[in-house]
């Protein structure tokens, strides 16, 4: 491997943003884009500042509510690092499109608002990360409020979500005593004036040696002796920094500030990219592929994003290049279909913006046109290769409802929308298994999701939709598939169904429906997942 392919390989870092909803994981990405130089302020991507929408918030939807639905990618440029970021859905309807998001990850920072602390959607999320042992980075935000002793969110940290914390900074009062943060490995102080956030880059910070007298001044003599008891504390008690559990997810630096005014956020983004590693090996059918010795393109599909461009109505697929250098001349090989082609219009994506590219290298995640021939967890490679990587899983629904489409004489349109969104993961699609696709169920992981299928419907597909809830919340795929479930005894508690493959399923009510059919049809197998790809 030539040392020019090494070193670009090398200043990539590769991580995704995870949180409870409104921790402030989307003010702290517009931050970091800020000292990239990505956005000019806050809210607005570069050139159109009359924007007052989140950046990575893109989607119709997510502008209307005030949420994330959807994962978005931003890569900008700092201080010689090109820094690919994830920024993931906080809402727990939408975790799925976090979890295959993570699949694409070489680490995860983990937002928390120190008036809550650990929150339950930070919980799930966090689980996700320790089953892969990527490195988590801990930014507790919000300091600037009224926050929760930081040594009570530390213990809270490592009890509930069960990985031992080292604070990198530490934080001086809180809420409107907030008088700044130490730096524990410089010993200096940054003290936190604050100002109107609008589209300024930061709070005033004047800088202390924390035995400066002036700094006992600036934050007051109880404040100065609480920090300098706090510390000793610190020292003698708290995890010593050791990079190799951090690159193990045993040990998460922690960090105190306040995105909304970009405090200690600069802080963090130096940290965090001294702390993390190059792009990290991934597990393919032919063992570990390190992109630091692998000189042959390979990626994988993790996403896939229906009408990012309402006027075109095109499919992007989201590739993470896990191995070499990806150029845009070259043809790839398809490893599922078996084919060989070049990639159309491979670009670089800022949220809906995007930018033609030309190449891009391992760490690097790109936006690809699907010709209609991708899945979720697809993997490409150079010609001559074949291996695959490891699968990304589905989750089995929990909510179910009958699709009823309102005109008829839309059904084209309706059934292109139906069949896109599912294969962007974000639906499953089921008929009735006597009706066929006269009755069209969906199922979904979070309800919230039917709110988005029915707008995206009407505005991205122009087609009037109507959702009728179905009391069905378990669903099991039945392991014999030639088996005609018409014969089966007791199967009035359940409905049945076919996936598109026209693999028979069964919806359950509740436990106690399955384990009754089960008692009264002897030798049936049912299966809580799909082939080992549902879970």
């Amino acid at each position: 491997m030539s040392d020019d392919l090494k070193k670009e390989i090398g200043r990539r870092r590769t991580f995704a943003i995870i949180s409870h909803p409104d921790a402030g994981k989307t003010t702290l990405t517009e931050k970091l884009l800020l000292y990239g130089g990505a956005i000019n302020t806050a809210g607005s991507v570069k050139g159109k500042a009359n924007s007052k929408y989140a950046v990575s918030d893109w989607m119709g939807i997510e502008k209307e509510r005030g949420i994330s639905v959807t994962s978005s990618v931003l890569q900008f440029e700092y201080d010689d690092y090109c820094i690919n970021i994830l920024d993931t859905p906080g809402h727990q309807d939408f975790s799925e499109d976090t979890y295959r998001t993570l699949m694409a990850a070489d680490s995860a920072v983990m937002v928390i608002d120190g008036s809550k602390g650990v929150e339950a959607q930070t919980i799930k999320l966090f689980k996700v990360c320790v089953m892969r042992h990527i490195p988590i980075f801990t930014f507790i935000n919000k300091m600037d409020l009224e926050a929760r002793d930081p040594f009570e969110l530390m213990d809270e940290i490592e009890n509930v979500l069960g990985i031992r914390t080292c604070p990198i900074n530490w934080p001086i009062g809180a809420g409107k005593r907030f008088k700044g943060v130490y730096d524990r490995e410089t010993k200096q102080v940054s003290s936190f004036h604050a100002v109107s956030v609008g589209g300024a880059k930061g709070a005033a910070e004047s800088d202390f040696d924390v035995n400066d007298p002036a700094l006992k001044e600036e934050v007051g003599e109880e404040l100065y002796n609480q920090l300098m008891d706090e510390i000793e504390l610190l020292d003698c008690a708290a995890d010593e920094f050791d990079q190799s559990r951090v690159d193990h997810g045993e040990l998460s630096p922690v960090f105190f500030g306040s995105a909304l005014t970009t405090f200690g956020v600069q802080t963090f983004l130096e940290h965090f990219l001294k702390y993390t590693q190059s792009p990290l090996p991934k597990l393919s059918n032919e063992g570990m592929i390190d992109p630091m010795q692998e000189e042959a393109f390979s990626g994988f599909i993790f996403k896939i994003q229906a009408n990012m461009n309402k006027a075109h109505h095109d499919r992007i697929a989201f590739m993470r290049i896990s191995s070499g250098k990806f150029d845009a001349s070259k043809d790839v090989y398809h490893v599922q279909s078996g084919r060989k082609f070049k990639l159309s219009q491979p670009q670089q994506i800022m949220a809906q913006d995007r930018k033609i590219i030309e190449e891009a290298y391992a760490g690097d995640v790109i936006g690809v046109f699907d010709p209609g021939i991708f899945s979720i967890g697809d993997t490409l490679c150079a010609p001559g290769k074949k291996f695959q990587y490891e699968g990304i899983p589905t989750f089995a629904p929990e909510h179910f409802s009958r699709l009823v489409q309102i005109d008829s004489m839309k059904r084209k349109q309706f059934t292109k929308g139906v069949t896109q969104l599912a294969q962007e993961g974000a639906i499953q699609i089921f008929q009735d298994y006597s009706l066929g696709l006269s009755e069209i169920i969906v199922g979904v992981v979070g309800v919230l999701q039917f709110d988005v299928l029915k707008y995206r419907l009407e505005n991205e597909y122009g087609c009037d939709i109507r959702l009728e809830p179905l009391p069905y919340n378990y669903i099991r795929w039945v392991h014999d598939k030639t088996l005609d479930l018409s014969k089966l005894k007791r199967i009035s508690d359940c409905k049945k169904v076919k996936d598109m493959n026209g693999n028979p399923l069964l919806l359950f009510a509740n436990e106690w429906s399955i384990r009754l059919l089960l008692e009264h049809n002897e030798g049936l197998e049912l299966d809580e997942f799909s082939r080992g790809e549902t879970v």
